[in-house]
């Protein structure tokens, strides 16, 4: 079968279910974007599988999910989101034993196979009926606007601003700490900016 690869665009929060996420995915060829609807722990979860410098003091799920795949000698060698049925996507995890080769085939939901994907740099791939289907062409400009409201925090990004490198490690660490990840992200990104302006 001819699958598309997707990307990850970004995460959001649901404009259309309260306490709800966005996570959205796109075809970079023809730039149609498949929003999936994911929940609070998975949308924490992809983050930090994104994020590979930020490490949560006990392991997530999806960590501990890992750790098991590379002890039994296995690799996650793709995702594929093969289906949509009533607005809910299907999508298999691909895995291959590293020894002998032996391919295993696991069902899972969307969010969780792309936790596991991140964490594994594995390509995510859907078919062209979920795109025909589920697809939505979105200009860039919107994606933007839509990962700005991504989360209320107590940090605002005028706050963080006005921090002292020192006092961000500081709040990073405690973010960590008390497992508040969506404010860790925040503020990984403002430390990433003043970096990038040293550079």
């Amino acid at each position: 079968m001819d699958y598309k690869q997707l990307i990850i665009r970004g995460i959001s929060y649901s404009q259309t279910q309260s306490g709800a996420y966005a996570l959205l995915l796109e075809h970079e060829e023809t730039h149609i974007k498949l929003p999936v609807v994911i929940g609070n722990f998975e949308a924490q979860s992809i983050s930090l599988g994104l994020e590979k410098d930020i490490h949560p003091p006990r392991p997530l799920t999806h960590d501990l999910f890992t750790k098991f795949i590379v002890s039994a000698n296995y690799e996650l060698v793709s995702v594929i989101i093969y289906q949509i049925v009533d607005g809910v996507f299907f999508s298999n995890i691909n895995f291959k034993n590293k020894v002998t080769e032996e391919e295993l085939i696991l069902d899972a939901r969307t969010s969780d196979a792309v936790a596991m994907a991140v964490r594994f740099d594995a390509p995510i791939f859907t078919t062209q009926q979920v795109l025909n289907e589920a697809g939505i062409l979105l200009e860039l400009e919107d994606v933007s606007k839509e990962e700005e409201s991504f989360s209320e925090t107590v940090q605002t990004e005028d706050n963080l601003k006005s921090l002292s490198m020192e006092e961000l490690q500081k709040l990073l660490d405690e973010a960590v700490k008390e497992e508040d990840y969506d404010t860790a992200l925040e503020i990984q990104e403002e430390i990433k900016r003043r970096k990038k302006k040293i550079d």
